[in-house]
C-alpha cells in the first residue's frame, strides 16, 4: 500500500521533544527534592518527627524506592491480563490486519514485531500500545475494530499506525515512563505532554495510511456515522476551533480535540480527502 512521502523528521511534533526534555529535568528536580527532604528528616527536632510533613516525606521516599518495581509489576501484569482475556491476531486470525501490522512495523523500522490483540472494550472506542519485558503490543477494542474492519479498513490502519507510532517513539518504554513518572502527574503539564505525543503518533498513522481519516472521524462522530460524516466539513470546523475558552477546555485533556487533530493532518498534507481533491485539485 502506498504511503505519504513525508520525511521522518516530520513525524514527530516539533514541540514534543523539547517539552519532554523539560519534563525530564522537572522530574529529576522532584526526585532530588524528595531525596533531600528524606535526608533532612533524621536531623529535625524530635517534636517535628511525628508531624504530617515528615510522614509525607517518608511516604514519598518509600514510593521513590518502590517506583521501578511497581511500574515493572504493572507492565507485566497488564500484558498477562491481555494475553489471558483478548484474542491474539496471527496469519490465521484476521490475517490481513496482522500482515498490515507486520508491514507497518517494517516501514517504521521497529526492532521487533509487536503482538496485536483484539479485546472486548465493553462499548468503548479505544486502542492502546504497551510494552513489557521483551514484548511490544497493541490492543484494539472490539467496538473500534468492528466498526472499521469491514466497512473502512483504512481507518483501522490509521489507528494501528498511530499506536505503532507510540512504540516507535518509545512512549511505552520503561525508561520513558520512569523519566517522567513524577512530572507527568502535574496538572496541565502532564496532559500537555500527552497531547504532543498524540499529535506525533497521528502523523505516523497518517504517514502509513494517508486515506485513513475515518479512524479519527469515528472518534468524533461515534459509531455508525463515520461513513456519512463530511470529512471536509470537519476539517473546516477544526480551522475555526480557536479562542480562549477552547484553549482553556483543552488544558486538562490528555488528547487534543479530534477535529483539531484532523485539521492539522490535512494542513500538513499527511491525510488525503478524495472529495477535497475533486473540488480543489490539491489536499488541504
Amino acid at each position: 500500500m502506498a504511503t505519504s512521502s513525508a520525511p521522518g523528521s516530520q513525524l514527530r511534533h516539533p514541540a514534543e521533544l523539547p517539552f519532554y526534555v523539560f519534563m525530564v529535568v522537572l522530574n529529576l528536580i522532584i526526585i532530588w527534592l524528595i531525596i533531600q527532604a528524606a535526608v533532612t528528616v533524621p536531623f529535625l527536632p524530635e517534636r517535628l518527627q511525628d508531624s504530617g510533613w515528615v510522614d509525607a516525606v517518608r511516604s514519598a521516599f518509600i514510593g521513590l524506592l518502590l517506583l521501578v518495581p511497581a511500574i515493572v509489576v504493572i507492565r507485566e501484569t497488564q500484558r498477562a491480563s491481555t494475553r489471558g482475556s483478548a484474542v491474539e491476531l496471527s496469519t490465521a486470525q484476521y490475517g490481513d490486519l496482522y500482515r498490515t501490522m507486520d508491514d507497518f512495523a517494517r516501514q517504521l523500522n521497529l526492532p521487533r514485531r509487536p503482538n496485536l490483540y483484539l479485546a472486548n472494550g465493553n462499548g468503548t472506542l479505544n486502542a492502546f500500545a504497551a510494552q513489557a519485558t521483551g514484548h511490544d503490543y497493541v490492543v484494539l477494542s472490539n467496538e473500534l475494530f468492528v466498526n472499521l474492519y469491514r466497512e473502512n479498513q483504512d481507518g483501522l490502519r490509521f489507528i494501528l499506525g498511530h499506536e505503532l507510532g507510540h512504540i516507535k517513539l518509545h512512549h511505552v518504554s520503561l525508561w520513558y515512563q520512569l523519566s517522567v513518572a513524577y512530572s507527568e502527574r502535574i496538572p496541565i503539564l502532564g496532559p500537555t505532554l500527552s497531547r504532543l505525543r498524540e499529535y506525533s503518533c497521528d502523523r505516523h498513522g497518517a504517514h502509513l495510511c494517508p486515506t485513513g481519516a475515518t479512524g479519527l472521524v469515528l472518534l468524533a462522530s461515534g459509531r455508525y456515522t463515520e461513513q456519512t460524516t463530511d470529512v471536509d466539513q470537519l476539517v473546516r470546523q477544526g480551522r475555526q476551533l480557536r479562542g480562549f475558552w477552547v484553549e482553556l477546555a483543552q488544558l486538562t485533556r490528555s488528547h487534543p480535540f479530534t477535529v483539531r487533530r484532523l485539521e492539522r493532518l490535512f494542513r500538513l498534507g499527511l491525510l488525503q480527502s478524495r472529495v477535497r481533491e475533486a473540488e480543489h485539485g490539491t489536499p488541504v
